[in-house]
């Protein structure tokens, strides 16, 4: 009796923990086409090989701060804002989006602040420098 009971503890614990895994295919969908549309991988010198470099060390921190997903910079808050997981598969509406994002200013409130889209031409992390050294401390 004793063993019936461990083992559907064991059961019922295994259950709750898979029903709490969420899938991360929207992360990666909106991952790719960020840089499908900016990141030019055999780009040799200047700002296009500065944005390369930075988003292959950064990452998921390309939009986020640390290891915890749920926890967006400014640039991953403004996407987050106009998509959702269930966009994942919609590439026409990710790229839209990524367009919109790009012309509104990286510090909200600060009209004298670069576009997310300026601060991606000039070959930095659109989320800030503080995305690196998170993605660094993830690792």
């Amino acid at each position: 009796m004793k063993n019936v009971f461990l083992l559907a503890l064991c059961g019922f614990v295994t259950g709750t923990l898979l029903a709490r895994i969420e899938p991360a295919y929207g992360v990666d969908a909106f991952k790719k086409e960020f840089e499908a549309k900016y990141v030019k991988k055999d780009a040799t010198d200047g700002p296009e090989k500065e944005l390369a470099v930075a988003v292959t060390k950064a990452k998921c921190n390309v939009c986020h701060v640390g290891t915890n997903k749920k926890t967006r910079n400014d640039y991953g808050k403004a996407l987050s804002t106009l998509l959702k997981k269930t966009d994942a598969k919609n590439t026409e509406k990710i790229q839209k989006v990524l367009d919109q994002v790009a012309g509104e200013k990286s510090i909200t409130g600060d009209d004298s602040s670069p576009t997310f889209g300026d601060l991606i031409k000039q070959g930095k992390l659109p989320g800030g420098a503080a995305a690196a050294p998170a993605a660094a401390a993830g690792n």
